[in-house]
């Protein structure tokens, strides 16, 4: 499995180096539309060889997208950290219970069961 993934490695850096010899060419990129940088006075430009602009729209949409699917699992997250804590809660509640049984010389029935599980 690690050569397959060396291989896969290894030919995915062989494209972007071919896409990135084949765009080597120098385009300008601009803030604003031409009349609304002439209104606002700002006409920022940038000139850049096109295959940074072609992989770093990929790196932007690839964090776009991972930060979206952050915000959205979120809801679920939170669902999961307060489960955890209620099962952490329940658990010591039982050991508390179990001492106190043990200490008393009683013990119910349903914890007598459980210690002889654990």
């Amino acid at each position: 499995m690690r050569y397959i993934r060396y291989a896969f490695l290894a030919s995915l850096g062989v494209v972007l180096i071919t896409v990135a010899l084949a765009n080597r060419g120098a385009v300008t990129l601009t803030l604003l539309p031409e009349p609304l940088a002439e209104l606002l006075a700002v006409n920022w430009t940038l000139k850049l060889p096109l295959f940074v602009v072609i992989f770093g729209g990929i790196v932007a949409g690839l964090l776009i997208g991972f930060v979206w699917e952050w915000l959205r699992e979120h809801k679920h997250r939170a669902t999961a950290a307060r489960k955890e804590r209620e099962v952490h809660d329940l658990e010591r509640k039982l050991k508390r219970e179990q001492r106190k049984a043990v200490e008393s010389g009683q013990q119910d029935e349903v914890l007598a069961l459980l210690e002889q599980k654990s």
